[in-house]
């Protein structure tokens, strides 16, 4: 550390402890001072322990301290949400500076000079602190997050006019405007449907809800399969549109998945069909959805060893045809786990249904038994394997690289399994990976989470695959992640991960300008527009990771953080196949036993007294028509009632 308490340069990744390291000044000029000063800009987050002048000193997310220097030329801002107008404090930076306030600054760093280092700020973010909440910490900051999303993306893909799939397409511009991509990708449609559905679930505006029917709809009519002698259905990568016509694209377009039917694929056409049927009870979309966990038990299912292949033969169907090279006999992360985040979790909470929930824990305990390093305790699970489960670290683009957001995931969606189908081992790894990961996947000068990382150590340290940039995807899995495991634990020091987190993702990742959410940042949190992650739509980003997180952030905080109740919407088609005697099932997530009940029911404006609290059901009304059920639920044991139909 210098006399002037800055850090010679902290390192773009935290050591072995969680914190960020210093590295030597360079030599020469930067040690004697005799030499033309250099420079670097970069961005540190920290808690403010005091400010004195135009000196503020921080303590990083990894504790090392940092003092900053300040100009006249210093501007701050608060943090603000999707649609709210620029904040600017710059006159009043005392009042938000102050000790215990998370604060984001960028400017150049200094070397050569000499005095020494010296870190100039040109811009500060407030994130919250004392008498400031973090994002999401009040009520409606992710569910206004939802509205300013889903109003993007509707007016992006259908202007003001009605939702026309047709017209749909799954390239998006920075500013949502469409490319000469001229393909639905199903995925995409999958995943747009998704966030139609929640933002509905979360707001009751009506507009979302029919966008995310009619898109079921276009699913159904023009991207599904069925095979009557097999009895399963599958679903088409996408359509090619053209002036004059449209082709349809059966097997994968992708480099990876060329000319083969990728799990992963045939997973998330359903994350929007399963949501929807959430809400709906659409009768259509149930045997949809039926018709392709037929598929996933029939042709990827491995009956012998367990799990799920990750690709299969187009024609044959068999997951060890030569025709599919590299990916012959595979299992993967997403062939195995993703089923549950994706739509399993989502259709379990609809239906209730035993043989949902035995699959779910299938899953589960495949991902505890052969995901975690067996040769010691390793930071990073694996993710790919063999037909035996003998990982499989020479495959593709990963190699023996670890993604940090499937590790994220997997502690997320263990611990939402361990509420139902409680187990040890589901509890210990997450517990495990949520207690390593940050040393390896978090940066603890700058905030936010990193991509890819190798999984094997060098030089004492986790190396960067490629690059050290940040996806938004990764940021929802580290948010979530970390929220649960402060429900299950009530650990503070998991809660602060989430919310650092959260802030960094609220501070770099909205696009204030256009719209919508970046897909990439730099380090520093700049965003990174090239090639297709400049884009709003694309492959990888429709609406689906944005809406899950700004979801389940609000379910979350609200029920198990805060102790606050939550309100959510249905409308329940009169021909809904629904489990029992027309029984719909409200609860949110999978959450703890005992500790959200079922407090209000409005059926179309009305109260409605027949539900069951405890199991958060309504038993539906006889009705031709098709009610909006609003229900609120609230964190605490049931109040005993009388005549609720229990």
């Amino acid at each position: 550390m210098t006399a002037t308490g800055i850090p010679p340069r902290l390192t773009t990744g935290p050591d072995a402890t969680g914190t960020a390291r210093s590295r030597p000044a360079p030599t020469g000029a930067a040690r004697t001072g005799t030499g033309p000063v250099t420079s670097f800009s970069d961005t540190v987050a920290g808690y403010v322990e005091h400010h004195r002048g135009d000196r503020l000193l921080v303590r990083t997310l990894g504790g090392a301290p940092v003092t900053l220097e300040l100009t006249p030329a210093t501007s701050a801002q608060l943090l603000r949400n999707l649609g709210e107008p620029y904040q600017d404090v710059t006159g009043r930076m005392a009042e938000h500076l102050v000790p215990g306030a998370l604060v984001f600054s960028y400017g150049p760093l200094y070397y050569g000079s000499p005095e020494g280092p010296r870190f100039q700020v040109d811009h500060i973010v407030v994130a919250g602190g004392p008498g400031t909440p973090l994002p999401g910490e009040a009520p409606g900051w992710w569910t206004g997050q939802l509205r300013r999303l889903a109003a993007f993306y509707r007016r992006s893909q259908f202007g003001e006019g009605p939702a026309d799939f047709g017209q749909y397409r799954t390239e998006l511009r920075g500013g949502g405007e469409k490319s000469a991509y001229g393909v639905q990708e199903t995925d995409t449609i999958s995943r747009l449907v998704y966030g139609m559905a929640t933002t509905y679930l979360l707001t009751g505006e009506e507009e979302y809800l029919d966008i995310a029917e009619r898109g079921c709809a276009y699913l159904h009519d023009h991207l599904r399969f069925h095979d009557p002698a097999e009895d399963v259905v599958h679903w088409y990568h996408g359509i090619e549109k053209h002036p004059l016509g449209e082709r349809k694209l059966y097997a994968s377009e992708f480099g990876d998945e060329h000319r083969s039917l990728p799990a992963y694929e045939q997973i998330y056409a359903l994350v929007g069909l399963a949501q929807t049927y959430r809400i709906t009870g659409d009768p259509v979309i149930r045997a949809d959805i039926d018709g392709t966990v037929r598929l996933f038990e029939r042709f990827y299912a491995d009956p012998r060893l367990g799990g799920y292949y990750s690709h299969i033969d187009p024609v044959t169907f068999s997951p060890h045809a030569d025709t599919l090279g590299p990916n012959r006999s595979r299992k993967n992360w997403n062939s195995t786990g993703d089923h549950a985040p994706a739509y399993l979790i989502n259709l379990y909470l609809a239906t209730g249904d035993e043989r949902h929930l035995r699959m779910l824990e299938h899953a589960f305990d495949m991902i505890v038994e052969h995901m975690p390093e067996r040769g010691g305790p390793g930071p990073f699970v694996n993710e790919r394997f063999h037909a035996d489960w003998t990982p499989d670290h020479g495959w593709g683009w990963q190699q023996n690289h670890a993604v940090v957001g499937h590790n994220l995931k997997i502690v997320w969606n263990l611990l939402r399994m361990q509420w139902t189908r409680p187990k040890r081992e589901y509890r210990a790894l997450a517990e495990e990976l949520g207690a390593r990961l940050p040393a390896v996947g978090r940066d603890a000068q700058r905030g936010g989470w990193y991509d890819l990382i190798e999984r094997e150590p060098r030089d004492g340290r986790h190396a960067f695959a490629r690059h050290d940039r940040k996806t938004w995807w990764q940021q929802e899995q580290a948010i979530l992640a970390y929220l649960l495991l402060a429900a299950h634990t009530g650990d503070a020091g998991h809660l602060r991960h989430a919310r650092e987190a959260a802030a960094f993702y609220n501070a770099f990742f909205l696009d204030h300008d256009a719209g919508a959410v970046h897909f990439t940042v730099l380090a520093q949190g700049i965003p990174y527009a090239v090639g297709n992650e400049r884009l709003k739509g694309s492959h990888a980003m429709s609406m689906y990771h944005k809406a899950e997180l700004c979801y389940l952030a609000e379910t979350y905080e609200r029920l198990l953080i805060q102790g606050e109740p939550l309100e959510l919407w249905y409308r329940p088609r009169p021909d809904a196949a629904l489990p029992g005697r027309r029984v719909l099932r409200v609860a949110p997530d999978l959450l703890p036993p005992g500790k959200v009940h079922l407090e209000r029911v409005l059926v179309d404006g009305e109260p409605w007294p027949d539900f069951d609290a405890d199991a958060m059901a309504v038993r539906l009304p006889d009705t031709a028509g098709r009610p909006t059920v609003r229900v609120r639920l609230r964190p605490g044991p049931a109040p005993v009632r009388k005549g609720t139909g229990r």
